[in-house]
């Protein structure tokens, strides 16, 4: 991981940081992928794939009931920009 590796994830990130924050990033980034290379080089030819760790895990989530709901005049008050009664949102992916 270098500076203009860190460069082109801030931006995609949409994140900005100091000097001090981007040495501390670039340090932690290179030793997680320095984790990750070790990880690659482990041997799994013949090691079963492991979809469920626990065999008696069970949904404990609640059932997904709808409840009051913010009429669509208050949702879009919150929005910074809306139009035709969307939220609209700066584009993530760039066309071409």
């Amino acid at each position: 991981m270098n500076r203009e590796d860190l460069n082109k994830l801030t931006k995609l990130c949409r994140i900005s940081c100091t000097k001090e924050e981007e040495e501390k990033f670039l340090e932690s980034l290179s030793q997680v992928l320095a984790h990750v290379e070790a990880l690659q080089k482990v041997d799994t030819q013949g090691v079963p794939c492991c979809n469920m760790v626990l065999e008696t895990l069970s949904n404990v989530l609640r059932e997904d009931v709808p409840g009051n709901l913010l009429s669509r005049e208050a949702f879009l008050a919150n929005a910074p920009q809306h139009v035709g009664g969307m939220v609209k949102v700066p584009p993530v992916l760039k066309q071409g």
